[in-house]
């Protein structure tokens, strides 16, 4: 089974497709879509978990970096007061990778809006489907229905009216006979009545789901969004607590990178490899879960010339049947309405009945065929393997950029606020200055010699 012609797999999804796979034995394991498997889903937590080896390699170099920045440090001489060499290139570069970050959160923002976009085109897919799906079962029962009354109304009063001609008689109950026909051929289209996967559900916990999930990531951008403008904004003011608390915050953050990163390429792969050929597993889950033949389901999710309608035999046999209603009822206009004007009513009534029926009628068939269900599938497709998956991939490269940013801001952020100035004024005394005149030259204090009357100083 092929893809579906308004669908055909993107580069990314071949390019996912295609990596390597393994279990936690380190396993080959296939690149179909599998989610009830075992090695699948080993598969799929390895590749998460390869986030979590980078977070904790980040943080071991991190550790080791402010480690030997405290401890290895030259000692300054005393009274020295230029700054110790590389100050200005540290916090440049601590700078540059919160631009970095910043740049990163605009991507994590059009990425978060692909995604959205494409889930919200899944659910309006599939809300289109459930009303597709509801207007069929509408309409068979709201004919079934007419037909029903017409039999049980018109036609039984027009036999009491024509009981005196056998001939006619017979003909209104071969009306009779075909009208039941009709209803019970019309029954048998209502294909998904009774079924128990709704459409409709799908779509309310697919657009929950990503309610919160697209708020989350709006909270995670937002958050180091502020991390980096507060940053910076220390940076600037040379506020010692303030880059303190943005460089706790910026661990955080670096953690929460991590571990959307490694959520993301998990479902990016998982993605892939379902979109790479989506009709084998949707034709299984949802015969498992309807109950519905395999004809109905290939027809509908394939739609192509190869497949039959497997409702032609009924659609034509009803066709027929209205058909040869139609006929009987002109005889009996012809012929009954003359000797027996009170059924003139009922076989007007009729009429209206049967013109409604065929109305109906056409409509089905219009519904019935594979076009509207296929376009619907296709277009959740689309959304899905092309808007969806590429917002993930936008969403990975903001946290990749995340994390890089923030691992070389918490690297440089404590050399950068050890570079600022003294805060407190007392400081400006302290060292070298000690050891000079707390008063100017000018105000020397005058000789013990001269302290009494008539005693007067030599020049100098």
């Amino acid at each position: 089974m092929g893809a579906p012609p308004g669908y055909r797999p993107s580069a990314w999804v071949h390019l996912l497709h295609q990596l390597p796979r393994a279990d936690f034995q380190l396993r080959p394991v296939p690149s179909g879509f599998a989610p009830q498997e075992q090695e699948y889903q080993q598969a799929l937590l390895l590749v998460a978990a390869l986030a979590g080896l980078g977070l904790g390699l980040s943080l071991i170099f991190i550790t080791v970096y402010l480690i030997r920045f405290c401890c290895c440090r030259p000692l300054e001489p005393p009274g020295s007061k230029s700054p110790p060499p590389g100050g200005g290139c540290v916090t440049w570069s601590c700078i540059a990778a919160l631009l970095v970050g910043c740049a990163g959160i605009g991507i994590g923002f059009y990425g978060n809006s692909e995604t959205s976009d494409g889930v919200s085109q899944l659910s309006s897919a599939l809300l289109h489907a459930n009303h597709t799906l509801s207007a069929i079962d509408h309409l068979v029962l709201e004919t079934v229905e007419s037909l029903g009354e017409a039999v049980r109304t018109e036609l039984t009063t027009l036999e009491e009216v024509l009981a005196q001609r056998t001939e006619l008689v017979a003909a209104a109950r071969g009306a009779r006979r075909q009208a039941e026909a009709v209803a019970q051929q019309l029954q048998g289209l209502a294909f998904w009545q009774g079924v128990p996967l709704s459409p409709l559900q799908v779509a309310e916990d697919v657009s929950f789901v990503e309610e919160y999930r697209w708020l989350a990531y709006v909270l995670l951008l937002l958050l180091e969004l502020l991390v980096c403008l507060f940053t910076l904004l220390g940076l600037a003011k040379q506020s010692k607590w303030l880059v303190i608390v943005m460089t706790v915050m910026s661990l955080l953050v670096l953690v929460l990178s991590w571990g959307s990163m490694g959520l993301e390429a998990a479902t990016a792969v998982g993605l892939s490899d379902f979109c790479s050929s989506p009709d084998t597993y949707i034709l299984n889950l949802t015969q498992e879960e309807t109950g519905l033949g395999s004809d109905i389901l290939n027809y509908y999710f394939l739609c192509n010339q190869a497949v039959s309608n497997p409702f032609q035999q009924r659609l034509t046999l009803s066709q027929r049947a209205l058909a040869n209603i139609h006929s009987q009822l002109q005889g009996l206009q012809r012929e009954a309405v003359p000797q027996f004007p009170s059924a003139q009513k009922s076989l007007l009534s009729l009429e209206e009945t049967l013109n409604v029926t065929e109305g109906n009628f056409h409509q089905l068939v219009a519904l019935l065929h594979c076009r509207s269900l296929h376009k619907d599938y296709s277009a959740a497709l689309r959304g899905l393997c092309e808007d969806a998956l590429e917002g993930l991939l936008f969403l990975l490269l903001f946290s990749l950029l995340s994390a890089g940013a923030l691992a070389t801001a918490l690297c440089s952020l404590p050399r950068a606020w050890a570079l600022f100035p003294p805060r407190n004024p007392s400081a400006l005394y302290s060292g070298s200055r000690l050891s000079e005149p707390l008063l100017p030259a000018r105000l020397e204090p005058a000789s013990p010699l001269c302290s009494f009357p008539g005693c007067r100083r030599r020049p100098h």
